[in-house]
């Protein structure tokens, strides 16, 4: 059983794998937490992906909006990692205007486009999406995967990752960097190519040490509900260390779902969960913060939509 897509089509469903490995977990959708008290824009999220077997557990458009709108989150920027997230990703954006798009081939689909002889003729569908409407302000998920794809494949995403990376500064779109195991190999291709004059490092996974080369290149840091997990000490140092202009929050829902509910479904109503310890952390007034977000998401996908 399927729910509906802007087009009348099937939800797309992919297995949370890092999230349901172990003992069976609680899919309880978690209750909505205290309103943030100023707007943040989810700038990650994949509301096309439905994080369980059944039609109820997916949240569509409407319904997401509405609960991350009543918490203090009343925009989203949807993300599509394949052709048929890219093209889902342009038609809802185009249809709900709280939401804008990024398009691009994830780099664990690259390999699998490339082996089937696909990639180029994928790599130009995306282009043509990014073109197709001026609320696709993003080119990515895009980048490198070492933990996903083998050695096999590695050629493969280096190839659409400088592609993705020449496409987002030909269109002047913000690139959505997805950075796996790959740091060194991730900052490598951007040195080669040079870096958008807009880029996001997407559910941002390094140190401090790796924040800072990030943001000496030009990078805003995106940080997820990982930031919230018991063992992600070196992630809080690296949020402490970046400059409040520089610091973005995400879902990537419906994954990484933040404490206390981690392992459960994730959706944009979650985000006041990870702006709270963000804060904590950082040891910034929350509506500082919160407002900071709310302008450098802006900054960062090009402008107010």
């Amino acid at each position: 059983m399927t729910a509906p897509d802007p087009s009348g089509g099937p939800t797309r469903r992919r297995a949370a794998t890092e999230e349901r490995s172990g003992a069976r977990r609680d899919r309880e959708r978690p209750p909505s937490p205290e309103p943030l008290p100023h707007p943040v824009v989810d700038n990650h999220c994949h509301l096309d992906i439905a994080d369980g077997p059944d039609e109820g557990d997916w949240l569509g458009v409407e319904a997401a909006l509405e609960a991350s709108t009543a918490v203090g989150v009343p925009r989203i920027v949807q993300i599509g990692c394949d052709l048929p997230g890219a093209r889902w990703a342009v038609r809802a954006a185009a249809e709900h205007p709280p939401l804008v798009a990024g398009v691009a081939l994830h780099p664990n689909e690259a390999p699998r486009l490339a082996e089937r002889g696909e990639l180029d003729d994928a790599l130009a569908e995306i282009e043509a999406l990014a073109r197709a409407h001026d609320k696709v302000r993003a080119v990515g998920e895009t980048g490198l995967d070492h933990f996903r794809t083998g050695v096999e494949g590695r050629a493969a995403q280096v190839a659409s990752f400088r592609r993705h990376v020449d496409l987002a500064k030909r269109l002047d779109k913000t690139l959505v960097i997805h950075d796996r195991d790959a740091h060194e190999e991730v900052l490598r291709v951007l040195d080669e190519e040079g870096a958008p004059e807009r880029w996001v490092m997407h559910c941002f996974s390094g140190d401090a040490d790796f924040a800072r080369r990030c943001l000496d290149r030009g990078a805003w840091l995106s940080f997820a509900g990982t930031v919230t997990f018991k063992n992600a000490q070196p992630l809080r140092d690296a949020l402490a260390v970046a400059p409040r202009d520089r610091v973005l929050v995400e879902t990537d829902a419906p994954y990484l779902t933040p404490t206390p509910y981690r392992g459960r479904p994730n959706a944009s109503y979650l985000v006041p969960l990870t702006v709270r310890a963000m804060a904590q952390v950082r040891g910034d007034d929350l509506e500082e913060l919160c407002a900071a977000i709310d302008a450098n998401t802006e900054a960062a996908f090009g402008g107010p939509w």
